[in-house]
Formats: C-alpha cells, structure tokens, sequence
C-alpha cells in the first residue's frame, strides 16, 4: 500500500508543479488562455509553443480574445475570413479588454493566430487574437483594463 501512496504524491506533485510554473513553461500556442502573457516567436510561419510568462514580467504579448470559426473540415478559410472573423470579433474584444479604443490607440496593436491546414482538418477552429506593442518593445504588466 505505501508504493501506491508514493505515486499518488509523485502524481500530485507533478500536477501541483505544473500550475505553479505554468507562467513560466513552454507550451502549445493552441493551450493558450484569455490573460495569458506569453513571447510572440520571432521566426515567421507556423507557431507551434509559445514561452509563457506572468505578465509582471517582460513579455511581448497578452492573449485578449480567443474564439471558434465555423465551417466543415474540408474547406480552410482563405485569410480574408480569417481577417473578417478578428474584425468581428478581435477588435471588439480589444476594447473591451484594454478599455481603450482601437481606432485611436497609438501604443497598442493586435495580431492573432489560426489553426494551420492540418489542425482545421482535425476540427481545430480556435483563433487566437493578442495584443502587443507598436515599437515592438516588451511589455512588464498586463494592458487588462482592471490591472490599470
């Protein structure tokens, strides 16, 4: 019986662990949540992991909007309908993140990620929509509107 209670502390351990050091792993960009803080990759292409990060520390970008497209299997959006679908629903989600107006804000861009050919096959639908500084800088806090 004490086997079995070594592995479930080792379990726990793992599961506790990983919590704990989220903000600070590696990971798949599709893991990503509304909040997070992550490193933008600075190759082009196709984005696979991200670099976490609590937003207190530098980073170069924060997760405001993530939402599902429609659509079956077999047909991959061009990217005018991936730009329609963050038009519709990125740019709102901006505003109401930030609590600054996208027409004017001079500080501020938005970028967003979408599932590749394969992953849409597979009923991938998630786009994900960040913000990150014009200039191109790291940012030390989140632009969250309640975190002002």
């Amino acid at each position: 019986m004490g086997s079995w209670g070594v592995r479930i502390a080792i379990i726990a351990i793992i599961i506790v662990g990983g919590f704990v050091l989220r903000d600070r792993l590696s990971s798949s960009a599709g893991d990503l949540k509304v909040g997070d803080c992550f490193d933008e990759p600075a190759t082009g292409g196709e984005i696979s992991d991200v670099q976490h990060h609590p937003c207190t520390e530098a980073h170069t970008a924060e997760v405001v909007f993530i939402g599902d497209m429609t659509g079956d299997n077999s047909t991959y959006p061009s990217d005018d309908q991936f730009d329609q679908f963050a038009a519709t629903n990125c740019l709102p989600a901006f505003t109401s993140y930030t609590g600054r107006a996208v027409e004017s804000e001079t500080e501020l861009t938005m970028s967003y990620y979408v599932p590749n050919k394969e992953g849409w096959t597979k009923g991938n639908r998630q786009e994900i929509c960040y913000i990150l500084r014009v200039d191109g800088q790291p940012m030390t806090q989140s632009f969250k509107a309640a975190a002002q």
